[in-house]
């Protein structure tokens, strides 16, 4: 019995050692009033404001695709802001907020969305004043995934760019993706096929466009590279041992550079500015480093307190050595120089009609500078063996004109391949129409630069106390204008206009404050200006 009890007793000690540890601060955001809140997770801005009950996410090791921020904004003005990533759960008349490491006070900083978000971006993430490369704003992005996969070459790549200009489509931004390279953590084009790369860049620049590469933090095990690392310590250790971790991604399974070690960092820098010496490339589509990837509980860094969150700062801190840059991870970093761009979608009507809230959110968490994924979507199982009697032309068109109106947009299948003439005209001049707005984009571009605004807004943002708080299939570009695109198969829409004066894009006038049911044929993208 003595033995017995003194067991129980020790163990109960270890319990309450162990819980006072594992600190557990919890804050609670009351959803009464009428007060609407968004924020955490770019890929839930479908879920947004948040209206119905959400699963705990953990921001530090969940990421749904794409960026987390640990910020929460509420249309009364109403903000939280953590340095460290935290969890959170939305019950029916709250969202619980669990952090271990501070206690995250309630701010207030005004009564609106747009006071709140501002007063947030201004303390915790203000922005820098630089922008990325301007091209990103003026002209259309074409991305080789969709048509090539992992057969990337430079035969295929020449003639996907002839045809981008044998289309009329503007020449712009060109990403070559996965796989150009011989393997992951070398940086040498494949000989077998690209014959002469420095060749291809060189006449890819003389029709126009400048040249991105797809690039990612792993490292091929078992290659000289790893080896080489592996003796310099830039390599991600596994938890407790003096070995690599090798880690599991959706390419299998590698070592990755630890970029937390600055000697590391430079030279992985150092690479990417030395593919840019010798082949005359641009800038670099920066993908992975989602948090999932460096669970502190599996792996040791160089940086000894570095939790996963570190990592994913450390790989995003890399794009701002270069103007053209894309990411799909990212943690922090708003109002920084960095492209952003949504997770990649599916070839669905659901996939569509997530663009606009997810944009949205993307913007109120401070990634001004986001493109919408690809048009059509970019998970490429979804276009293969493409059966012209089973394509659904109208999605790849209202996706298209969806992006056109944003601060971006990317083209990855090839449009002259999957669509009819007629449908292919109207994406060409979806295409032509971005173009034509490029000024109007880059002056919000420049203006987020300064004072953090996002260039795609919310309407509750613009137009506060108008009852647009769950309105998620309109958007504000800029002050001026008011996109209302067609979101589903039907040709067809009800369009809530805010109080004033309004012309639509064909020249008719309305009167705002109201709701109105207007047919969209196919050919007509949807937007207002405003008029006073």
């Amino acid at each position: 019995m003595k033995y017995r009890l003194t067991y129980l007793l020790v163990s109960m000690m270890f319990y309450s050692a162990f819980c006072f540890s594992q600190k557990n601060y919890t804050t609670v955001l009351q959803k009464s009033n009428n007060e609407n809140w968004w924020g955490g997770v770019v890929a839930y801005g479908s879920q947004m404001p948040y209206i119905k009950p959400v699963a705990e996410f953990n921001l530090a090791l969940q990421h749904g695709n794409n960026q987390v921020v640990p910020l929460f904004l509420s249309d009364k003005g109403r903000f939280i802001w953590s340095d460290k990533p935290f969890r959170f759960e939305v019950k029916e008349d709250f969202i619980e907020i669990h952090s271990e490491y501070e206690q995250i006070e309630v701010q207030q900083a005004g009564t609106t969305l747009r006071e709140a978000y501002l007063s947030a971006s201004s303390k915790n993430f203000p922005p820098s004043g630089v922008l990325p490369e301007t091209l990103f704003f003026t002209m259309p992005q074409y991305n080789t995934w969709i048509e090539l996969m992992y057969n990337q070459n430079q035969n295929d790549i020449l003639d996907y760019a002839q045809n981008i200009v044998a289309s009329g489509l503007p020449e712009g931004v060109l990403m070559i993706d996965d796989n150009w390279q011989k393997y992951y953590g070398n940086f040498e084009f494949k000989a077998e096929k690209f014959s002469d790369p420095k060749a291809m860049v060189e006449k890819l620049h003389n029709m126009g466009f400048k040249i991105m590469l797809w690039v990612c933090p792993f490292v091929s095990a078992d290659t000289q590279e790893y080896r080489e690392l592996e003796e310099k310590n830039f390599l991600i250790k596994a938890k407790g041992e003096n070995r690599p971790a090798i880690i599991k991604w959706w390419n299998g399974q590698s070592a990755c550079y630890d970029l937390t070690n600055p000697q590391a960092r430079d030279h992985y820098i150092a690479q990417l500015k030395k593919l840019q010496s010798e082949y005359g490339i641009d800038g670099f589509k920066f993908d992975a480093g989602d948090n999932s990837f460096y669970d502190p509980k599996k792996i040791d860094s160089y940086q000894k307190d570095a939790i996963s969150t570190d990592h994913v700062l450390a790989w995003q801190k890399i794009g701002l050595q270069f103007p053209f840059n894309e990411y799909r991870a990212g943690w922090q970093m708003g109002g920084q120089a960095l492209v952003e761009r949504l997770g990649d979608k599916r070839y669905s009507w659901d996939a569509v009609q997530a663009l606009i809230p997810e944009m949205l959110a993307a913007g109120l968490l401070g990634y001004p500078y986001t493109c919408p994924d690809m048009i059509g979507g970019g998970s490429f199982a979804d276009f293969l063996n493409i059966k012209s009697d089973e394509f659904d032309q109208t999605l790849i068109v209202r996706s298209a004109q969806i992006h056109a109106l944003m601060p971006m947009m990317q083209f990855s299948v090839a449009p002259w391949r999957v669509l009819s003439k007629e449908n292919l005209d109207i994406v060409v001049k979806m295409g032509k129409l971005h173009q034509s707005f490029g000024d109007y984009i880059l002056q919000y571009a420049k203006i987020a630069s300064q004072t953090g605004e996002p260039i795609v807004r919310h309407m509750e943002y613009s137009f506060p106390g108008q009852g647009f708080a769950q309105c998620t299939d309109q958007f504000m570009l800029g002050e001026k204008y008011m996109v209302a695109p067609i979101i589903t198969a039907e040709n067809i829409r009800e369009v809530k206009l805010p109080k004033g004066k309004w012309k639509d894009d064909a020249g008719k006038s309305y009167k705002g404050g109201k709701t109105y049911t207007i047919e969209v044929p196919l050919s007509r993208l949807l937007y207002f200006e405003k008029v006073k």
